[in-house]
């Protein structure tokens, strides 16, 4: 009986990812260029906060020491 059950959740899964490969539609200029900039814009956010985390741990570091 459960193999039965698997077999049938098996290949349900496997028609949703046929029907869904076969879904792709064609993006739009404008949001591929506002994802190159978001993602442009994370990168900052992420570098700034890379560097944050740094400061505080070296006035951590320096303040220990003293």
């Amino acid at each position: 009986m459960l193999k039965k059950v698997n077999g049938v959740v098996v290949s349900g899964f496997a028609a949703a990812t046929a029907f869904i490969g076969n879904a792709h539609a064609a993006v739009p200029t404008e949001v591929t260029t506002a994802m190159a900039d978001g993602k442009s814009d994370a990168l900052v956010v992420a570098g700034l906060a890379i560097v944050i985390v740094i400061a505080i741990a070296a006035f951590k570091y320096m303040k220990k020491a003293l």
